[in-house]
C-alpha cells in the first residue's frame, strides 16, 4: 500500500488572497480551539491579526487575548507569519 505524507496547513488552501475578515477570522478561531486543525496559538494569532487589519474588530479583541497567553517571541513570530503571508497574497 502507498504511503504519502501530507503537508501540515499554512491556510493558504482556507484563506485565499481575497478572502473576507469574517472568514479570516473564523480560521484564527479553528486554530485557537484545535478544530479539524492542530491547536496553533502562533497561527490563530496571525489569522486574527491579519482579520483585524482588513477590519474585523472582533479579531483585534481575539488577538490581544491570545498575545497575553504568549510569549513576546511567539507574538513576534506570528508577526512575521502574518505579514509573510499578506506579501505572498498581493
Amino acid at each position: 500500500m502507498a504511503r504519502f505524507e501530507a503537508p501540515q496547513p499554512d491556510g493558504t488552501a482556507f484563506a485565499p488572497a481575497g478572502a473576507s475578515p469574517d472568514a479570516l477570522y473564523q480560521l484564527g478561531l479553528l486554530y485557537a480551539a484545535g478544530r479539524n486543525v492542530p491547536l496553533d496559538l502562533i497561527a490563530a494569532h496571525k489569522w486574527f491579526n491579519i482579520a483585524a487589519s482588513r477590519g474585523n474588530q472582533e479579531a483585534r479583541r481575539m488577538r490581544s487575548e491570545l498575545a497575553a497567553d504568549m510569549s513576546r517571541d511567539e507574538v513576534m513570530l506570528a508577526q512575521r507569519q502574518a505579514r509573510a503571508w499578506v506579501m505572498k497574497a498581493h
